[in-house]
C-alpha cells in the first residue's frame, strides 16, 4: 500500500515537467513584449519609410497619443503565447534528447545551432497567424484612410482575416516568417547556450552577470541573423495591390532581389540599430525574466 501512495504523483510530475519548458518560455516571452512593445512599433514604422526613430517617436506622439505605442499589444502577446511557448519548449526538449544521445556531454555549437533552427521552425509556424496580425496592426495608421483595415484587436484581426481571405491566409508570408525564425534563433538559442557555458566555466562569472552577459550576446546573433529575413517579411506582409490588382513582390525570393538590386546588401540592414534595440533588449529580458521564473520554481519545489 505504501507504495501505491507514492507511486501516484509520478503521473502529474511528468506531464508537468513535459510542459513546464513551454509554460516557462510563454511566460517569459509575454513579460519581456510588455516592456519592448513601445520599441518594436517604431521599428516597423522605421522600416515602412516614415523616417529616424526620433521623427517616428514625435510624429506618433503628436498625431496619435501615447497609447498608439501599444497598439497591437494583445497580438504581441497572442505571439509570444504561441511563437514562443513552442520554441522556447521544443529547444530545451531537443537539447536535453541530444545531450541524452551525447552521453551527457555539452553539446558542440553546430548540434546547438541545429536545435535552434529547429525550433526556431515549429515556433514560428505555430505563432505565424498571431505575427501576421502583429504586423498588419501596426502597419494600418500608415495606410491612407481608405485602405486601413481598423482591427480592434488580435482575435479581430485573424477573425477578419479568415473570413475575408480564407484560413490560409492567417500563413501568409509564412515562409519568410520561418526562414527568419530559424534564423534568428539559431542565433539567439545556440549563441546563449554556449556563453552561458563561457561565462560560467571559463571565466567563472556569477549566475546573474552570466544570465545578463550571455543574454546580450544572444540578443547581438539574433539581430544580426534575422534583420535580412525579417526586412523581407515586412514588406511582403503589408504590400497592398495598386490600382491594376498587381503586387510589388510575386514573393519573398523577387523581393529579396529587387532590394539588392534597387538598394545593395547594406539595404536589408535598414534600421539595424533599432531593430537590434528592439530584438536584444527582448531577448535579454526573455532570458533573465525565463531564469526568475525557473528560480521561483525551484524554490516552490515545482
Amino acid at each position: 500500500m505504501g507504495d501505491d501512495k507514492k507511486a501516484k504523483p509520478a503521473a502529474p510530475v511528468g506531464v508537468w515537467s513535459t510542459v513546464k519548458p513551454f509554460v516557462n518560455g510563454g511566460a517569459s516571452g509575454m513579460l519581456a513584449t510588455c516592456v519592448i512593445q513601445p520599441i518594436d512599433m517604431i521599428k516597423v514604422r522605421i522600416q515602412l519609410g516614415q523616417g529616424s526613430a526620433a521623427q517616428v517617436t514625435s510624429t506618433m506622439l503628436k498625431n496619435e497619443g501615447v497609447a498608439a505605442f501599444y497598439k497591437g499589444l494583445s497580438a504581441g502577446l497572442l505571439r509570444q503565447a504561441t511563437y514562443t511557448t513552442a520554441r522556447l519548449g521544443s529547444f530545451r526538449i531537443l537539447t536535453s534528447k541530444a545531450i541524452e544521445a551525447n552521453e551527457g556531454k555539452p553539446l558542440p555549437l553546430y548540434q546547438k545551432a541545429l536545435c535552434g533552427l529547429t525550433a526556431g521552425a515549429i515556433g514560428a509556424t505555430v505563432g505565424s497567424p498571431a505575427d501576421l496580425a502583429l504586423i498588419r496592426m501596426q502597419a494600418d495608421a500608415t495606410l491612407p484612410a481608405a485602405q486601413r483595415r481598423n482591427y480592434t484587436n488580435a482575435f479581430h484581426a485573424l477573425y477578419r482575416i479568415v473570413a475575408d481571405e480564407g484560413v490560409l491566409a492567417l500563413w501568409k508570408g509564412a515562409g519568410p516568417t520561418v526562414v527568419r525564425a530559424m534564423a534568428l534563433n539559431m542565433g539567439m538559442l545556440a549563441s546563449y547556450d554556449q556563453s552561458v557555458e563561457f561565462f560560467k566555466d571559463s571565466m567563472g562569472f556569477g549566475e546573474m552577470s552570466t544570465v545578463v552577459g550571455a543574454s546580450a550576446v544572444s540578443g547581438f546573433f539574433a539581430s544580426a541573423c534575422s534583420l535580412p529575413f525579417d526586412y523581407v517579411k515586412t514588406q511582403i506582409q503589408k504590400m497592398q495591390p495598386d490600382a491594376e490588382g498587381k503586387y510589388p513582390y510575386t514573393g519573398s525570393v523577387d523581393c529579396a532581389l529587387k532590394t539588392l538590386k534597387s538598394g545593395g546588401p547594406f539595404k536589408f540592414y535598414t534600421g539595424f540599430p533599432v531593430y537590434c534595440v528592439r530584438i536584444a533588449p527582448h531577448v535579454m529580458m526573455t532570458w533573465i525574466f525565463l531564469n526568475q521564473i525557473q528560480k521561483l520554481e525551484k524554490s516552490a519545489g515545482l
